[in-house]
């Protein structure tokens, strides 16, 4: 799924994922990579007071192999459409 990712993260340290959420669903999981690039998720978290977005990055770290700390919601976090930034520590 997001291996393309995990080889980018490698090589360069670091990634920037575009995003988009879909919170308040039955569970965590990748959806898609739109034509664009774009990552579709499902978030099982609500979107409230940033559950979703906490959600998304423990997933988002767990698949990618980094801290949680490694990952920042750089735009969007009020947002189905999200800009993330992912290093390597």
């Amino acid at each position: 799924m997001l291996e393309k990712y995990r080889q980018i993260l490698t090589a360069k340290g670091e990634v920037y994922l575009r995003i988009k959420a879909r919170p308040g669903a039955p569970k965590t999981e990748f959806k898609a990579i739109m034509d664009d690039e774009t990552i579709k998720m499902d978030v099982a978290a609500p979107a409230e007071s940033g559950r979703a977005n906490e959600a998304l990055i423990a997933w988002l770290a767990k698949e990618l192999g980094v801290n949680k700390t490694d990952i920042k919601v750089i735009s969007g976090a009020g947002e189905r459409l999200k800009l993330v930034k992912i290093i390597k520590s």
